[in-house]
């Protein structure tokens, strides 16, 4: 019987191993100790700091919604004396409803406005939104959405609050399709014995 002793196995020698002392190289040539990049990023480097964009020709800031198959093109400018503040929905190009008249639940009309509250632009700015596609909760989810990203665009002072409180991260829950052979998507046809 032959002993297979090794220098780091052996406990005379003095040091035991540690485990996964032996994964500091792989295969392929990577390493798993050294840094991913020749210079490693200093402590003292400040984050990255977002800039307010520039309105577009009307002076409005746009930002984009979706929820479900719902899409908001929303967008906003600081509120003059002559123009409403708050949120208006075009209907046609003439026509506009208040959030309170488009939408008929009580928590629609909470979402579509949360971010504006959040921020305590309500009064400060005008909104204007076109909305298509999809049903009355994922509507004001999109609108939600676009909002808050009008308003990051507008001053990126809000990106923080808005980010914190989920706003600005799009609900990418989508219905699950109908299956062949069943009732629905998870959903089995009744079974019959006889």
């Amino acid at each position: 019987m032959t002993d297979h002793t090794d220098s780091n196995n052996d406990p005379a020698a003095g040091s035991t191993p540690e485990i996964g002392s032996n994964l500091g190289s792989l295969g392929s040539g990577l390493t798993l100790d050294a840094p991913a990049s020749d210079e490693a990023p200093s402590a003292d480097a400040a984050p990255t700091v977002r800039t307010a964009q520039p309105a577009d020709k009307h002076g409005w800031w746009w930002g984009l919604g979706r929820r479900k198959s719902s899409v908001a093109r929303v967008r906003i400018r600081p509120a003059s004396g002559d123009a409403k503040s708050g949120v208006r929905i075009q209907i046609t190009r003439k026509q506009f409803k208040t959030v309170e008249d488009y939408f008929s639940h009580e928590r629609d009309r909470t979402d579509a406005i949360a971010a504006l509250k959040l921020t305590g632009t309500f009064d400060n700015v005008e909104v204007v939104a076109r909305l298509n596609g999809g049903g009355t909760t994922g509507q004001a989810g999109a609108l939600l959405l676009g909002i808050s990203r009008a308003l990051v665009n507008y001053d990126p002072k809000f990106d923080g609050p808005l980010r914190e409180a989920g706003y600005l991260t799009r609900d990418d829950r989508e219905v699950e399709r109908k299956k062949y052979g069943q009732a629905g998507a998870r959903r089995r046809f009744q079974f019959s014995k006889r």
